[in-house]
């Protein structure tokens, strides 16, 4: 399990990577905005699962719009990797499973755990509540696969489709994750384990609270 300085060490390597770069390149790629800060400075504006993440440039610090809250070590983390690996890459509209992404097969456990078990748990027996949990959290929208399914723009080149299977008297429900293939080009096994828990656990928060 890495250390808070491990991610610490992470962000700061992540920030000496892009300040080396144009920040007009990197919003043009990425799908960012450049917007201008109260004190003429100027900042970059971010979707992140539903919300305006403001990146300072060229410090990179990170805060959602309209809060002082920052974001967790592990969410700087991803963003500084996807601003970094975003590039040209075009989405394909091919969906893959995770163990098709470059290292998906060693960090399979990881995404098991974080994202894909847990998902079938708690919406197994109600994917209707996963539709609707995922449509109010991320926006997320109807996805023609399985039984049901809605795909949550993580971040702009960065879909990611939820798939359920009800079970009957012979199998258990099953479900699963999917991501354009184009994701190998832009974030490791590991970064798309991680981005696929923060998809999925606060739904597994919002469905607990409804109990």
């Amino acid at each position: 399990m890495a250390r808070v300085d491990d991610y610490e060490k992470a962000v700061e390597l992540g920030r000496q990577a892009l300040s080396e770069r144009d920040p007009h390149g990197i919003a043009d790629q990425s799908g960012a905005n450049i917007e201008r800060t109260a004190d003429g400075g100027h900042c970059l504006s971010l979707r992140f699962l539903e919300k305006s993440v403001l990146i300072d440039w060229p410090g990179f610090e990170m805060r959602l719009q309209g809060s002082d809250e920052t974001l967790s070590l592990q969410q700087q983390v991803l963003i500084l990797h996807y601003l970094d690996g975003a590039g040209d890459t075009p989405m394909t509209g091919e969906w893959v499973a995770y163990q098709e992404i470059p290292d998906g097969r060693f960090y399979l456990d990881a995404f098991l755990r974080r994202a894909k078990n847990p998902m079938i748990q708690v919406f197994g027996e109600n994917p209707e509540l996963l539709v609707q949990l995922a449509t109010t959290a991320y926006g997320a929208k109807s996805l023609d696969q399985g039984d049901f399914a809605v795909t949550v723009q993580a971040l702009p080149k960065v879909p990611v489709a939820l798939i359920l299977w009800r079970g009957d008297d012979e199998f258990p429900p099953e479900g699963t994750l999917l991501f354009d293939r184009s994701i190998a080009r832009i974030l490791s096994a590991e970064d798309v384990a991680w981005l696929a828990g923060m998809i999925i656990y606060p739904l597994i928060g919002m469905a607990k609270a409804e109990r």
